[in-house]
């Protein structure tokens, strides 16, 4: 589940649940699946209150809980409901003080933390979750993936193969830098995914500046397989390029069946 509050400033009346409260109500409802947000924006909920939110969604869904971050971005949401967006380093800043609270928090129950952005005097989460919620870190730039290598067990962004075999590069310097082994962190990564022709693709996407993989089922799984051979673990499919209703149903299916399966871990 993405977390916004409202559209982008080109279509700001799209109708959105919040996050977390979907997150719970999947919880109940899908056993079977694992479940996530990505991305939480950081800046629009401390810290602490993020890694009880997620403590609590884990005693609903025992080990199916993805708790994934980043700084927080859209500016005309934070404009329009007077939350703070500060410059960039500031929030990566902010965002590396929530890391080490949330991973306190969520391991351990208790957290005393004295940084510059959040302070928290021997502050509890209980009940604490029964297993590790892994922490997904959606960033993409060179410094801030030093962040990914010091925290996270998921790293993900939007990308073709060739960005993320170029920002993998700076990822396992960073890791080889602090004496992690880099392959504890999984890749995700997403881009739009289009069954048809280049040239037919509905304009809205080809302007949007996201990455876009297109084609029939053959040359999907050429797409495919390229992340693959860069180290991608996970592909994940923005449903919002594949129409509605009943047709977004029949080509996610075609996607996971007649696509992805080869890739497929069991």
């Amino acid at each position: 589940m993405a977390d916004h509050l409202m559209g982008t400033r080109e279509r700001t009346e799209v109708p959105l649940v919040e996050c977390l409260t979907a997150l719970s109500a999947i919880a109940v409802n899908i056993s079977r699946l694992r479940i996530g947000s990505l991305v939480v924006s950081n800046t629009f909920r401390h810290p602490a209150l993020l890694a009880k939110c997620f403590a609590s969604i884990e005693t609903i869904a025992p080990s199916r809980v993805v708790l994934g971050l980043g700084t927080g971005w859209q500016e005309n949401e934070h404009h329009a409901l007077g939350i703070g967006l500060p410059d960039a380093p500031t929030r990566l800043e902010m965002l590396e003080e929530a890391c080490q609270v949330i991973r306190d928090l969520l391991d351990r129950g208790r957290s005393s933390f004295s940084g510059k952005h959040y302070r928290l005097n021997e502050a509890v989460t209980l009940p604490k979750p029964s297993s590790r919620v892994p922490l997904l870190l959606g960033l993409k730039g060179d410094y801030s993936l030093r962040l990914v290598a010091r925290f996270a067990d998921a790293w993900n962004l939007w990308a073709t193969p060739e960005i993320l075999s170029r920002r993998d590069e700076i990822l396992c310097k960073y890791c080889e830098n602090d004496g992690r082994d880099n392959r504890e962190i999984s890749r995700t990564a997403q881009a739009l995914v289009v069954f048809d022709e280049p040239e037919s693709v509905d304009p809205r996407w080809a302007a949007s500046g996201l990455p876009l993989i297109t084609g029939g089922n053959a040359e999907l799984q050429d797409h495919l397989g390229a992340f693959a051979e860069v180290g991608l673990d996970e592909f994940i499919v923005p449903d919002f390029s594949l129409g509605s209703g009943a047709q977004k149903l029949e080509l996610l299916d075609r996607f996971f069946e007649d696509v992805a399966r080869p890739f497929q871990r069991d």
